[in-house]
């Protein structure tokens, strides 16, 4: 597929609900290829939203694939897997001041809803025993681990913030641990 990153090989994996899109460039051969698992963001990765990083990570990602080699596995938990609905209703309560995370709890939804193992499905049908995985979630190579996919490396994703998503990654680092480059430095508008 033809994109301006470059050429890639795609490939769409079903098992049952759980779908994903694998973009490859290059061989995968090798110890340990970079792979990133990249969660869909309708709003950020199609539609440009500043309330997340979302888009910016997806092209940061495919950039660093398209210079050496490596698989971006696109998978469909929409809303860190609540769905798009639920999460334009926790918008919703962003705008009236709740953080991602109590919006989330006020719906009476999951804060994180996504799982991983078909993920890891798809990586041991590629054969992939072995990654370097690029992330700033543990969770992700926490849970590629436990299905016995050995994380040789995690390959931050450095993604400076603006001044819209800034409290929206404070509130991803502090409560739901991810690890987020520059969190101390200026937004890149100010």
């Amino acid at each position: 597929m033809p994109t301006r990153y470059g050429d890639f090989r795609v490939a769409a994996y079903q098992d049952g609900a759980a779908e994903a899109l694998v973009l490859v460039r290059g061989p995968l051969s090798g110890d340990a290829p970079l792979v990133r698992l990249h969660s869909e963001c309708l709003t950020g990765d199609t539609f440009g939203s500043l309330r997340c990083d979302c888009g910016e990570q997806l092209d940061a990602a495919l950039r660093m694939i398209a210079r050496s080699s490596g698989a971006l596995l696109y998978l469909r938990q929409e809303g860190r897997g609540v769905g798009i609905a639920n999460k334009i209703r926790a918008y919703a309560l962003q705008d009236r001041g709740y953080d991602t995370v109590d919006a989330n709890v006020a719906l009476g939804l999951p804060i994180d809803a996504r799982e991983y193992r078909h993920a890891a499905a798809v990586l041991r049908a590629m054969k992939l025993r072995r990654v370097r995985l690029v992330t700033n979630n543990p969770r992700k190579q926490a849970a590629l681990e436990a299905a016995g996919i050995a994380v040789v490396e995690r390959v931050p994703l450095e993604v400076r913030p603006n001044l819209v998503n800034l409290r929206y990654l404070e509130t991803k680092a502090a409560r739901m641990g991810h690890l987020i480059l520059g969190r101390d430095e200026k937004t890149a508008a100010g």
